[in-house]
């Protein structure tokens, strides 16, 4: 199966998957209306364990932090922010053939819409849109640019501490259909790479 195949299939599952989640929260907030107003925590406050990687050599100074309000049991919308650098194209990181005479910094706010099947087992999707802003090897900012950046994901949630504390190993597939105003010595590394990409993600938070 070819990309735009691959991709069409895991959009249109996402979007049947976020619509049918949603017909069945509302039949899930009529029929479990009393357990929601009882104990449901559904505020929480998340971010990711990969930021541990800002303290390794050569950091990508990633930072997430996660809002989210749970509508229902299963049923979960959430707002992020999102900053980090990176001085090679995202679709081939860590294999790439030469890197940015410079790097990026981009800053994003997305949201999303998470849904639990059974038990912890969920999936969620994303959108954030990015600033960019292109810096030389002098760490000088060239000019700015624009990012489209979205996510699916698969995963399951672990809870301790009485549901309070979680971690979420997933697997997510992030795509970037739209991405703008590359520097010309920016866009001649860029030429050909991927704008997809499959890898981990773990996440952590906490509900109250």
């Amino acid at each position: 199966m070819n990309l735009k195949k691959t991709l069409t299939t895991l959009i249109i599952a996402t979007l049947i998957t976020s619509a049918f989640g949603q017909n069945l929260s509302k039949k899930d907030s009529v029929s479990t209306k009393k357990e929601n107003q009882d104990n449901l925590k559904r505020h929480s406050i998340g971010a990711s364990l990969f930021m541990l990687s800002n303290f390794f050599p050569e950091p990508a100074d990633y930072y997430l932090l996660t809002y989210g309000y749970q509508l229902t049991k299963k049923d979960r919308i959430f707002v992020e922010f999102n900053t980090w650098k990176f001085a090679e194209p995202l679709g081939t990181y860590n294999d790439s053939e030469e890197l940015y005479p410079g790097y990026v910094r981009e800053y994003g706010i997305g949201v999303g819409y998470q849904r639990f099947f059974w038990k912890g087992l969920y999936s969620s999707a994303q959108v954030t849109p990015f600033l960019k802003h292109y810096m030389d090897e002098d760490n000088k900012k060239i000019q700015n640019g624009f990012k489209v950046y979205m996510q699916f994901l698969v995963g399951y949630r672990f809870e301790f501490l009485k549901e309070r504390l979680y971690v979420e190993p997933a697997w997510a597939f992030k795509y970037w259909p739209v991405d703008k105003n590359f520097p010309d010595s920016f866009a001649k590394i860029e030429k050909g790479s991927p704008n997809t990409i499959f890898e981990p993600s773990l996440n952590f938070g906490f509900k109250f």
